[in-house]
């Protein structure tokens, strides 16, 4: 009989990339995919930890996995797991638990529950040295246009306010070697673009002594049949005159470059334990934006971090006017037991992290569309990645703007030249040209 497994991952890339790993375990071993609204007979939920929203969603998605099968195997790995494992033991019918580490595993576990039909508790503390965790993908449980590559994990940064250092460990670094080979194999099963993740990319190679992320891509860069590298999320301080300068040598390399900057006060930057200051984050994006005009710079900005007065909110808002950047995700504060932000004075109410919530949001919208509308006109190259709808294809620039284009063809995979025409609630739109 025909054995499915479904997935849900929540949270980061990192996440989807391990869901995805652990996915072709299983795809190997004979197993076909199932939606996760599906019945299964194993239900893989990959959890966060990010804030208490994300802790409450896991633990939905955990009990929802039993309602669509009682008799289903339910395995339950990830951040919330590694740093609360009792909490998820705790609720009933959870058969597998694993926390960051050993998911390599996974396939094996279940055939050990299947016949033991014991609960299997993973979750051990993260050692100092454990190791870059030796997951893997070739493709073949996703479409063929973008695909995740994991190429670092871990935290030593410990800002004030994250629990991910505790669910992650301190940093480890996939050898250069590893990573070539995977981006090789990606890129032989029809991917054209590879999307580098990690807990915190510009770490890489820190632990390792084989250089800097620039040493990584420059190394990605010689890989034949490879038409993007796209950055994760980085720190300001990475973005020195060395590394902006050589990637502008590098012409896969997008011209994407996601800053975190979480506050524009430098009082509350401090109280995070953030390693920058504005000024130091400001140099990064004109430096940028010298060496690359057209690149867009997106951020993640925290509100209502403990102790943030209404002049501290008035200087992150006057800073995002003043460097106006091209995008921001932005986060009500989220309190994570064992942090210090944590146990902090001068908690903020969650009425007045909504009201600064909404002004950000408000002006992020602003910004992003004068960007967006500056590309009218322009001619950019887009990667399609699906049918949107019927004759409608989508895809995304260098800078990770979505185009929209009409086509009676299959554009799914190709990489072509498009005239912006019109910008519609931040979703381009234009018309191919001739290659």
């Amino acid at each position: 009989m025909e054995k499915k497994v479904a997935f849900c991952t929540l949270g980061c890339k990192v996440n989807q990339y391990e869901s995805e790993a652990v996915l072709e375990q299983f795809l190997k071993q004979g197993y076909t995919q199932a939606e996760f609204s599906e019945p299964a007979d194993v239900y893989v939920v990959n959890t966060c930890t990010v804030t208490h929203l994300s802790d409450r969603k896991s633990r939905q998605m955990i009990r929802r996995a039993k309602q669509m099968n009682p008799e289903a195997v339910l395995v339950v790995m990830g951040c919330y797991t590694q740093t609360n494992p009792k909490a998820v033991l705790d609720i009933p019918d959870v058969d597998i638990v694993i926390g960051t580490e050993q998911r390599i595993q996974t396939v094996s576990l279940v055939d050990r529950f299947l016949t033991e039909r014991k609960p299997i508790n993973l979750v051990e503390e993260l050692a100092n040295n454990c190791g870059f965790e030796p997951l893997s993908i070739d493709g073949s449980g996703q479409p063929h246009t973008r695909a995740f590559l994991k190429v670092q994990d871990g935290c030593n940064q410990f800002c004030s306010y994250c629990i991910i250092p505790y669910a992650r460990g301190r940093i480890r670094s996939r050898s250069i070697e590893d990573t070539v080979n995977e981006a090789k194999r990606l890129v032989e099963a029809g991917f054209c673009e590879l999307v580098l993740t990690g807990i915190h990319l510009a770490s890489w190679g820190k632990d390792s002594g084989e250089g800097t992320l620039l040493t990584l891509l420059e190394a990605l860069q010689q890989v034949e049949g490879l038409r993007r590298i796209r950055l994760g999320s980085l720190e300001p301080t990475l973005c020195d005159e060395a590394f902006v300068r050589g990637v502008t040598q590098l012409d896969k390399v997008c011209h994407h470059f996601h800053l975190s900057l979480q506050s524009g006060c430098d009082a509350t930057l401090k109280r995070m334990n953030r390693k920058y200051t504005t000024q130091v984050y400001a140099e990064a994006v004109e430096r940028i934006r010298q060496a690359m005009p057209e690149a867009a710079i997106t951020t993640d900005v925290i509100v209502g971090f403990p102790g943030e007065t209404e002049e501290e909110f008035a200087e992150t808002v006057e800073f995002l006017k003043k460097i106006s950047l091209s995008d921001a995700h932005i986060f009500k504060y989220s309190p994570r037991q064992g942090t210090p932000a944590a146990k902090m004075p001068g908690q903020i109410s969650p009425a007045i992290k909504e009201v600064r919530s909404k002004e950000l949001i408000l002006l992020t919208a602003k910004t992003k569309q004068q960007f967006e509308s500056a590309y009218i006109g322009k001619q950019e190259w887009v990667l399609f990645e699906q049918e949107a709808n019927p004759g409608v294809y989508e895809g995304k620039t260098q800078n990770y703007m979505t185009v929209l284009v009409s086509c009676n063809q299959n554009l799914t995979g190709k990489m072509l030249p498009v005239l912006i025409e019109s910008c519609t609630k931040g979703v381009l739109q234009g018309k191919i040209m001739q290659a």
